[in-house]
């Protein structure tokens, strides 16, 4: 016998079961995102390096210790997608899509990155995304922030806390880094090794940072918060009042940073307890500065994206599944295979919203019955040799007490609509 090949670690396989819960829940929020006017765009799995190294940062951990690169057989440096924005702009851009325009954009799809495999974070994970384009103002981040809050009420989701930050214009970011690189540089013999390498390259990170023994020199350092310039001061308190406005229940987080180097101003996250160590759901924010990096016109933006796993593991009691048949068709003798066959088209012509399943492969009256209930389907539709040559069928009920009944074949559309409701 031969090996079994098994899934890569960290690249899970989701089973029927749990695609059901995946659906659900997937069609929620695209529903939410497009009721407020945005639209689908859809990109590669793999890009450039360079796009990930430009936009990201060299000095992050994502550009350093967790893409998957690797080279073509051109000798093209290439890397699976370990997020969307980059992508997205990237597309934005070639496709004449932000010069002189406002979009709203939304994607959604698989990222790549090589973590240490746990729950909530995997190597292969999936994210909706959500980008607007060309509006500078606060009203655009707000908006963004209260789509996410309205997407939580409609999964029934309600211990989620919203973190918000300012990280300032580029200015007031450039300021505020020499502050850092001054207050961590007269305490270097304290900062652990990722911290020592990013004191002079990306010192924002080193706010970031989980090491225990570093929390009380971090809690010390130079609040960003009381070195925003006018301009950021202003767009942090529009957003503010806006959310006060729509009764969004926020915390305000001087560390939280976001683990891109392209954010500016407006930063937030949503957060949970309830996922342990992997506590953020969603998380974005602005990056005014991104399309002009990536080679575009001048461009707002700003958007956020939200990780799929960790929400179905959230919101699953709360999903109300659709996915069991609401009928199984049962086809005993030789001449009722072609006549299900013809009846069964002719309902999903007449019912295109009723799940069926008609049966195939052959097997006894008992047998089918058996997979019928399996199914979990709440009718058995029966067609043997009699029912074939009447143009009848048998309406056997599955999961209440109520007695068998045969109707015919050209009623079955009317009386399915009435008792399903569809």
């Amino acid at each position: 016998m031969s090996k079994l090949i098994q899934a890569i670690r960290g690249m899970n396989d989701i089973t029927p079961d749990e695609t059901a819960y995946w659906r659900v829940l997937e069609n929620t929020i695209v529903q939410t995102i497009i009721s407020y006017g945005y639209q689908q765009i859809r990109f590669p799995i793999v890009e450039k390096t360079e796009l990930f190294a430009r936009s990201i940062g060299e000095v992050t951990d994502i550009v350093e210790k967790e893409m998957y690169t690797f080279e073509d057989r051109n000798g093209d440096s290439l890397t699976l997608r370990p997020e969307g924005t980059a992508s997205c702009v990237r597309a934005a851009i070639q496709n004449g899509l932000l010069h002189h325009q406002t979009q709203r954009l939304w994607y959604t799809g698989p990222m790549f990155r090589y973590e240490r495999p746990q729950k909530g974070r995997y190597r292969q994970f999936h994210q909706v995304g959500v980008e607007a384009f060309g509006m500078d103002g606060p009203d655009i981040d707000a908006e963004l922030i209260i789509m996410t809050a309205r997407i939580w009420r409609q999964l029934g989701l309600t211990d989620l806390e919203l973190q918000i930050n300012s990280l300032g214009s580029t200015e007031c970011r450039e300021n505020y880094r020499t502050l850092l690189v001054d207050y961590f540089g007269r305490h270097q013999k304290s900062l652990d090794e990722d911290s020592q390498r990013r004191l002079h390259r990306n010192p924002l990170r080193i706010l970031d940072s989980k090491n225990p023994a570093m929390q009380a020199l971090i809690e010390d350092a130079p609040k960003l918060q009381e070195h925003l310039d006018e301009d950021a001061s202003q767009h942090f308190e529009g957003l503010k009042t806006l959310l006060d406005a729509v009764n969004i229940q926020y915390q305000i987080n001087p560390r939280l940073v976001r683990g891109l180097d392209y954010y500016n101003k407006t930063v937030f996250e949503w957060v949970t307890t309830q996922l342990g160590a992997q506590g953020t759901v969603c998380a974005g924010g602005r990056y005014d500065g991104l399309v002009v990096q990536l080679g575009g016109k001048p461009s707002a933006a700003a958007g956020f994206a939200m990780g799929i796993e960790r929400l179905v593991e959230l919101a699953k009691h709360n999903l109300v599944l659709e996915n069991m048949p609401h009928v199984y068709l049962v086809l005993v003798g030789d001449t009722s295979v072609v006549a299900g066959r013809v009846l069964a088209e002719t309902l999903r012509a007449g019912l295109p919203n009723l799940r069926m399943i008609s049966h195939c492969g052959g097997g006894s009256f008992k047998s089918q019955f058996k997979r019928a209930d399996k199914s979990g389907a709440q009718l058995a539709l029966i067609i043997g040799e009699d029912e074939a040559s009447s143009q009848t069928v048998s309406l056997k009920y599955l999961r209440q007490d109520q007695a068998q009944q045969t109707i015919a074949q050209d009623e079955l559309v009317v009386v399915l609509k009435k008792y399903f409701q569809i």
